[in-house]
């Protein structure tokens, strides 16, 4: 009987002792995968914001590259307005950027776009000045 206690007694203290070791090591292991898993979440949702922001910087690139083109089209229609070799394309170009007035002055309307134009006009600031 005496043998049966002491038994008892050692598997008790090897329980305590396991307790005591073994289950907060499994806890921080718990812990450490949960860690793991949200540092897993927040890096992926970075990493995802991170891919829209630049396909939104490529698109914004592309509609930039596309006004670039489109201002060098129409400096490049200027220049050639300006040295009289598009003299057959005055009417229609007139009506697309809306120059043509009802009074038929043909001057055109200042915009926010287009103040370059309007400061051209009036005269008050040279050429030479704006550059």
């Amino acid at each position: 009987m005496t043998g049966l206690i002491i038994a008892i007694v050692v598997i008790a203290i090897i329980a305590l002792i396991v307790f005591a070791f073994v289950m907060p090591r499994a806890r921080a292991k718990a812990r450490e995968r949960e860690m793991n898993r949200r540092r897993d979440e927040v890096a992926t949702a970075h990493r995802e914001r991170a891919d829209d922001r630049a396909a939104r910087a490529d698109y914004a690139e592309q509609q930039a590259a596309r006004e670039r083109a489109e201002a060098e089209l129409h400096q490049t229609r200027a220049r050639m307005h300006e040295r009289g070799l598009a003299d057959d394309e005055l009417d229609t170009d007139r009506e697309r950027l809306g120059v043509a007035d009802g009074d038929g002055r043909g001057e055109r309307f200042a915009t926010e776009r287009d103040e370059p134009a309007a400061t051209e006009r009036d005269g008050t600031i040279a050429r030479e000045e704006r550059r």
